[in-house]
């Protein structure tokens, strides 16, 4: 071959080998999709399962989708969900670039080199204006497989347009294997000969992703189950340049029901959407594990896994060749577990900015408002609604005076706050202890049971019915004068 080896062996030389090397490719379109996210999450589990190295490479070929931003949210996302890359653009390594455009020159040698082995070849017919096939191309109709390498060389000298297409053989199959599904077998014959270098000389995806995990000794190459049509492809061009085939890991596909994949244009929600939501990173990490890989052994009934859990138990037999389907319930089961597995501190910190959307009081303590909300709230986002009151009553009837279960009706209601005002006034103390044995110690003086009297001082301290916290801790957080002040009010209502 006249065909200068020596820039392909120099970057052979480059490639890492010894340990499991995975990546995560994503494009940067403006947002990260449950999907990407799951297939970040795998791609990470299976390097820190095997103590193995995870790249971060920004795969932006297809110059007309890029969104301004998006690769900062790409960053932003995986520091939050701590899937901390070992090489990528912002840290470098050493089989940098880590960005594809920066990779061009690249891909056009190896194209080039592909040619030569007689495995692809230049095409200069007009219909590949686009570069990318929607797969209805014949091949027995592109006359330019057939011209001799002279031929197609003089072509390209002379600055005609051309693609570069990969050429596949016509006979025979080509089988394939991968950790979920199995070995695939498909017909060389179905096959199209797919375009790997564009007219504008940018690689297709197909070609670019093939080049570049073999030259970053990637092992593991997960993905969507999408891929798994081009996956004989992918094989044909590693046996064409005689490279060994990665472990493919095609993932099942993320379903909003039975029939429709989930998709952001049908308003499904991004892993921004769901933080918005009210969603903890956590929670959304460890519900995303498990749609489409189940832990197995000793740990076949948990659901709830940590990070570093996660990363213990993850292993490729676990992924299952089912769709998926991303139930919001089945997230907010999870959520509310984590919420309530936080201590009151860090549950208060996460909680801070929904409590004083609400109570912008500075009077009301963040704290004591969140420990009343912990067991109570499945989202943050419910919070606000929940906590109101304390800023400002709501308008009531007082209608809510009456309670069956706590014997209540007007007339009590009226006696008990007629009581109750006096006692409180009184206090020597406004603390927990001293207003609930206050409350307790008149219920037993008047010989009523304790919700007889805390019904309507809860309703008239409140406005409403449903409140996280009894009477107690809602007169203790608002304060004396300010409970005094709404218990009266609530007089005057009855």
């Amino acid at each position: 071959m006249s065909f200068d080896m020596k820039y392909f062996e120099e970057m052979e030389a480059k490639i890492p080998k010894g340990k499991v090397r995975t990546r995560f490719a994503p494009s940067p379109t403006g947002y990260m999709h449950v999907g990407n996210l799951r297939t970040a999450l795998y791609t990470w589990l299976i390097a820190r399962n095997a103590g193995g190295t995870f790249i971060l490479r920004i795969e932006d070929t297809d110059q007309g989708r890029l969104v301004e931003g998006a690769t900062d949210v790409i960053y932003k996302t995986l520091a939050e969900c701590h899937l901390n890359h070992d090489e990528g653009p912002d840290v470098g390594g050493p089989v940098a670039p880590y960005i594809q455009s920066e990779r061009r020159d690249t891909y056009g040698k190896y194209a080039r080199l592909l040619i030569e082995k007689g495995h692809a070849y230049y095409c200069f017919c007009e219909k590949t204006e686009s570069g990318e096939d929607s797969g209805d191309f014949e091949r027995s109709d592109d006359p330019c497989r057939e011209h001799s390498l002279a031929e197609a060389q003089s072509r390209v000298d002379a600055g005609e347009p051309y693609v570069i297409r990969q050429r596949i053989p016509k006979e025979g199959t080509t089988t394939f294997q991968d950790a979920v599904f199995g070995d695939i077998t498909v017909e060389n014959k179905t096959l199209d000969d797919q375009v790997l270098i564009k007219r504008d000389g940018m690689p297709t995806y197909n070609f670019a992703n093939v080049i570049d995990d073999h030259l970053m000794g990637i092992t593991h190459v997960v993905r969507g189950s999408e891929y798994l049509s081009s996956a004989p492809k992918y094989n044909l061009l590693y046996e064409g340049f005689g490279w060994e085939v990665p472990t493919y890991v095609h993932c099942s596909p993320v379903m909003r029901d039975a029939q429709n994949k989930m998709s952001k244009r049908h308003g499904d929600p991004s892993y921004e959407d769901l933080k918005d939501q009210g969603f903890l990173t956590e929670a959304i990490l460890n519900y995303v594990a498990l749609l489409g890989w189940s832990p197995r052994g000793d740990l076949a009934e948990q659901e709830v896994f940590s990070l570093e859990e996660l990363a213990r138990a993850f292993d490729l037999a676990g992924m299952s060749k089912s769709p998926a389907i991303f139930d919001i319930e089945k997230l907010t089961h999870f959520n509310a577990l984590y919420l309530r597995a936080m201590s009151l501190e860090d549950f208060a910190r996460a909680a801070e900015p929904y409590i004083r959307a609400a109570v912008k009081d500075k009077h009301l303590s963040v704290i004591e408002i969140a420990a009343l909300l912990q067991a109570r709230c499945e989202k943050l986002t419910d919070i606000p609604e929940k906590i109101a009151f304390f800023q400002e009553l709501p308008e009531y009837g007082a209608e809510l005076f009456t309670n069956k279960k706590s014997k209540t009706n007007p007339e009590v209601s009226k006696a008990m706050l007629e009581a109750v005002i006096p006692v409180l006034e009184g206090l020597a103390d406004w603390t927990q202890d001293a207003i609930h044995n206050g409350l307790v110690d008149l219920a037993e003086k008047l010989e009523v049971k304790n919700a007889t009297l805390m019904w309507p001082v809860r309703i008239a301290a409140a406005g409403q019915a449903v409140t996280p916290g009894g009477a107690v801790e809602i007169c203790r957080i608002l304060g004396r004068n300010e409970t005094l002040r709404r218990l009266r009010l609530g007089l005057d209502k009855l």
